[in-house]
């Protein structure tokens, strides 16, 4: 059974907690604040393949605390990035962080053994996501601002409001749970074929000393 590990993050008011229950549980939360961080299991089954999924949902907190990505950084294997559409603030929080995810991750994969990863290895699955559109009457976010935000990003992007929709959440977390599963099989074929050729090269230099030897 495979495990899922996800990170939700945005700023006070965004309403990323209300989303990750609406995605759980089919309910809708109103606004509360938490001063403590929290992990969400849930077991599902996509495409026929039984699914352990945690979501990790740390306090809010401003997106110029850089504690806000420590725990999650190196944890996750996805991402959602929430914003409310009716607070600016919480959008540029929300380019914070992404911009805050995509150095971390770069960092972290610099470390490894290739000195120059692929693109692919650096685009973590990440959803941008614009919530509360109940509340357009009072928009400051335009919805192409959040559309060129993650263009910018590579990363998927979709306006909802969990006071109203299950769907278009549920749908959303399916997709980007489908997007690290594919991303976690690519890293680990690319491991297995880097082992390979590490494997391959080593023969060749003990078997090819051997001969000149002879």
């Amino acid at each position: 059974m495979n495990d899922i590990k996800l990170a939700l993050l945005g700023s006070p008011g965004a309403g990323k907690s209300a989303v990750l229950v609406r995605f759980l549980t089919r309910r809708f939360i109103g606004e509360y604040a938490s001063d403590t961080n929290s992990l969400y299991r849930k077991r599902l089954s996509i495409e026929g393949r039984q699914l352990n999924l945690e979501v990790f949902d740390p306090c809010s907190q401003s997106s110029e605390a850089r504690c806000i990505l420590e725990e999650p950084v190196e944890w996750a294997d996805g991402f959602v990035v929430v914003y409310n559409i009716s607070d600016r603030t919480s959008f540029l929080d929300a380019k914070n962080i992404l911009r805050q995810i995509r150095e971390a991750r770069q960092q972290d994969q610099c470390k490894g053994s290739e000195p120059f990863p692929p693109r692919e290895l650096l685009d973590i699955p990440v959803c941008l996501l614009g919530n509360k559109q109940d509340l357009c009457h009072a928009r400051q976010v335009r919805e192409d601002e959040g559309r060129c935000l993650a263009q910018e990003n590579r990363c998927h992007f979709q306006e909802v409001s969990a006071a109203e929709s299950y769907q278009d959440i549920a749908a959303l977390f399916t997709q980007l749970i489908r997007q690290v599963m594919d991303h976690l099989k690519y890293r680990a074929d690319r491991r297995r074929y880097s082992g390979s050729k590490s494997m391959a090269k080593l023969i060749n230099n003990v078997f090819g000393k051997r001969r000149k030897s002879v």
